[in-house]
């Protein structure tokens, strides 16, 4: 049990989390980052699905990485990530179709996903199932949690509720409040993100 939840298990687990953020620190999958953070809905949905796969694909990788001529390894990744996002998608277009449309494209493209790929190979290719599992899922909830506070703010201030539920009162609207509707427009997404970057730093580097 000891081996299982080691210091460095655990730092493969937490340090994606907040010291090495996919985003944030690494500023990797910016992309989906800026396309499905307009509600929290498809934010959320997005996240778990990046996590899902990014922690199985981690597994099976390792699991198989010692039979993997190294010319090829990039092409057998590749095939495992696109099988496990068809799967995702097939699961999302089921049992939730209109997040599905929502986030369009986006989930096929998660094969191309800078994150996933360089887990992967860096983190993978050289470690047993369990690290890549915490490996994996450290990394995927460490996306999300950046996708969840932006599509947050920008749902909230770009039409006053959060998952669909109304939450700037019908009061403040009286009072001549309005929503901000450039908060639906692509480029806030990356101004969000650029203030969360700058936080974080900000934060950690006072913290040292």
């Amino acid at each position: 049990m000891s081996k299982l939840f080691s210091p460095e298990n655990k730092a493969a687990f937490t340090n994606p989390l907040n010291l090495d953020n996919p985003v944030v620190v690494q500023v990797l999958g910016i992309c989906s980052a800026l396309a499905v953070t307009s509600q929290l809905e498809p934010a959320i949905v997005m996240g778990l699905s990046v996590t899902a796969i990014t922690a199985f694909a981690n597994v099976i990788i390792s699991l198989i990485r010692k039979t993997i001529p190294n010319r090829i390894r990039i092409i057998v990744q590749l095939v495992v990530v696109a099988a496990l996002v068809t799967i995702v998608s097939e699961i999302l277009k089921a049992f939730a179709y209109d997040v599905s449309v929502q986030l369009s494209v986006y989930v096929g493209l998660i094969i191309t996903n800078c994150i996933l790929m360089g887990r992967l190979e860096a983190f993978a290719m050289q470690n047993g199932p369990w690290a890549s599992f915490l490996d994996g899922i450290g990394n995927g909830l460490g996306y999300a949690v950046i996708l969840v506070v932006v599509g947050f703010v920008r749902e909230l201030l770009g039409s006053g509720s959060v998952l669909g539920i109304q939450i700037v009162p019908d009061a403040l609207y009286d009072l001549g409040y309005m929503n901000n509707g450039m908060m639906t427009m692509p480029a806030m997404s990356l101004i969000i993100c650029g203030c969360v970057i700058w936080a974080h730093r900000a934060y950690n580097d006072r913290k040292k």
